[in-house]
């Protein structure tokens, strides 16, 4: 054990750390760290990598940020010299030398530097330090060091549990600000903020904010903002900022439209559902396949059969091909109003068309024919299926049948 003398303010402080038993035969080392209130160097864990990431992460989280370790030279083949660190540093001084700290470990283990960047963010919500995490995922960005997804959640999560939505959204910006795209956990985590929370007028502020200064990509990120608080439940939010989009630079583009036809399908809504697809339209925008799939598919399960139809030949005669998903909605809904008929042709039809049955379009139909009482029928495409499956699978699907 080695004791470091420092004067002044100078506090001591022991740490004890187990060292990976295979890389130092198994010894244990206590090391006692001196912390110098008045030094201004921070040199954080220079040599660490050395022991390995599980090594490196436990030390960064045993010690508050802004406390600064170098090690004293008791192994200086393994060490180094003794240097002196501080308790006190400017935030942005904390996140010089952190950076600091992460190109070390990059240049010197020729790694991304991922995981220790990742690792300072969880100290720096765990000590609610928010500013300083903002502003290390900042310095990231403009020095092009990637950033876990992860570490994007940490940050919403630690801002979440502040029970400040105004922070919650300033986080949000900046990481919109700061990276290329955030995966979609995050933009769910941001969504599922605003379960319990009732300010709106928060909301549409933070939606024009965004759509200013992202724009023009700021319609993608709505849409999938919007999708976000569609998956969560929150769907009177989501067409809220749908309508709000309406009014601002990022206006709603075919995505946003197929999203929210999506949203009003699934929700039974289909009156409105068809105003959006009539107003998607007076937009100038022209609907694509996905547009006219969601509609028959919502159409389907309200049984407006007639509907389903007029919008199906309306894609045809937009030289829009239908494609499987249009199909097994058509041939869904004529098998269970009893247009066995029309259903067998447009079965034949797509297959004509070069587009191989789904086992699920397989099974609406021969589940319609046994309806209907056409036993046979359904026996002939039942061996048809089973022997588009083994032809699809090949002599794997067979060995695996036959165990």
């Amino acid at each position: 054990m080695v004791a470091a003398a420092l004067n002044g303010r100078a506090k001591l402080t022991t740490l004890t750390f187990l060292l990976c038993r295979s890389c130092f035969n198994r010894l244990n080392y206590s090391v006692a760290v001196g912390l110098h209130s008045s030094a201004k160097g921070f040199r954080a864990f220079n040599t660490l990598h050395h022991c390995g990431n599980f090594f490196l992460d436990n030390c960064i989280k045993s010690i508050p940020v802004g406390v600064l370790l170098n090690w004293p030279t008791f192994a200086p083949s393994i060490f180094g010299c003794c240097q002196s660190f501080s308790t006190q540093a400017s935030p942005a001084e904390i996140v010089d030398d952190v950076l600091a700290e992460v190109l070390l470990v990059m240049a010197n283990s020729q790694s991304s530097g991922e995981e220790l960047c990742a690792t300072y963010i969880d100290k720096f919500c765990n000590d609610r330090n928010l500013s300083g995490a903002i502003r290390l995922v900042r310095t990231l960005h403009d020095k092009n060091i990637p950033l876990r997804p992860s570490a994007h959640n940490r940050l919403l999560k630690a801002a979440i549990e502040e029970n400040n939505i105004g922070l919650l959204c300033q986080c949000f910006k900046d990481l919109l600000v700061s990276c290329k795209s955030l995966n979609s956990s995050t933009y769910l985590i941001f969504a599922q903020a605003f379960i319990k929370e009732n300010d709106v007028p928060c909301l549409l502020r933070f939606v024009r904010e965004i759509s200013e200064l992202i724009f023009p990509s700021s319609t993608t990120v709505m849409n999938r903002i919007i999708f976000a608080f569609a998956e969560c439940g929150q769907i009177d939010r989501a067409l809220l900022i749908f309508d709000q989009m309406k009014s601002l630079k990022s206006k709603p583009d075919v995505i946003t439209y197929n999203t929210i036809l999506g949203i009003l399908g699934k929700c039974g809504r289909i009156d409105e559902m068809l105003n959006e697809f009539l107003a998607m339209k007076e937009d100038g925008l022209i609907p694509d396949i996905v547009s006219y799939n969601t509609l028959i598919t919502g159409l389907r399960k309200v049984g407006r059969l007639e509907s389903c139809l007029v919008f199906f030949r309306e894609m045809c005669e937009r030289e829009i091909e239908p494609d499987l998903r249009t199909y097994s909605a058509l041939i869904d809904s004529f098998g269970k109003s009893g247009n066995i008929e029309e259903s067998l042709r447009l079965f034949n039809e797509m297959k004509h068309k070069g587009i191989c049955p789904s086992i699920h379009v397989y099974k609406l139909l021969i589940s319609n024919l046994k309806k209907m009482g056409k036993f046979e029928l359904a026996i002939a495409f039942s061996n048809e299926m089973k022997e588009s499956i083994s032809n699809h699978h090949g002599s794997n699907y067979n060995r695996q049948k036959n165990r």
